[in-house]
């Protein structure tokens, strides 16, 4: 089965403009994220999927320098880029993962492709019933689930974060959690806020600007150092607009 990971970028935020280009301990944000991605075991590929803005051909210079595949697409329409991009790089089975989240765990992925394998899962999540820390966000879903998301979703929220569709229609889909053994999700390792930038980057260099770090090594981090949680704890987490999770 060709699993390909696809990341979802771009340069346009709200609350943190161009924050997947800022700088984490010598690397973009972005770099850490393909570059943790490299180390899972079952991804086939990796694809960072853009949109056909101007603004975002910083985006594809970007990975070029990495090495990395590239795709772009619509802006708004994110299910619509999710679907071209698969049948651009020939997927059967896609990791959804966003560009804001240069925590993210190879190993950790790779247990949520093998929870979505051996459960013949339509999607496999670690985000529907969250038990890790925010920013360690795995979704996983065959083409077939994607096609009929593409072809039959209609609500914006279900264009933009892609996998809503999912979720509101298990009747449909075989869907399966992949949950920790300890609720960690009081923590947020993702990327939207000055905060959130602080946060990460005390975390890189605590671990000398490397990042081979496993996600267990963090919390053991966060555990020595509570205050360092401190530094994001008030940043709430944006809504999507008329999803129900």
């Amino acid at each position: 089965m060709k699993i390909v990971a696809i990341v979802q970028a771009r340069m346009g935020s709200t609350r943190l403009p161009g924050k997947v280009l800022r700088d984490l301990g010598g690397e973009t944000v972005l770099a850490r994220v393909v570059h943790r991605l490299r180390r899972s075991v079952l991804i086939s590929d990796i694809v960072v999927a853009t949109t056909i803005s101007a603004a975002d051909d910083v985006i594809i210079r970007e990975c070029q320098r990495l090495g990395a595949s590239t795709f772009r697409g619509s802006e708004l329409d994110v299910l619509d880029r999710y679907h071209q991009a698969a049948q651009s790089a020939g997927a059967e089975a896609i990791v959804r993962i966003t560009s804001d989240c240069p925590v993210i765990d190879p190993q950790l992925v790779d247990e949520t492709i093998q929870v979505f394998q051996r459960q013949s899962a339509d999607c496999a999540s670690n985000v529907f019933r969250r038990t890790y820390p925010r920013g360690l966000d795995t979704e996983v879903f065959t083409t077939d689930a994607l096609e009929r998301a593409w072809s039959d979703a209609r609500e914006p929220c279900q264009r933009e974060h892609v996998t809503p569709y999912f979720y509101e229609h298990p009747e449909l889909f075989r869907l399966v959690s992949q949950c920790g053994l300890i609720d960690c999700s009081q923590y947020r390792w993702t990327l939207d806020t000055a905060e959130d930038l602080e946060l990460l980057r005390n975390i890189y260099a605590r671990f000398d600007g490397g990042d081979d770090f496993r996600w267990g090594d963090v919390i053991q981090l966060m555990e020595r150092e509570p205050e360092l949680a401190e530094l994001n704890s008030r940043v709430a987490q944006k809504a999507l607009q008329g999803a129900r999770y």
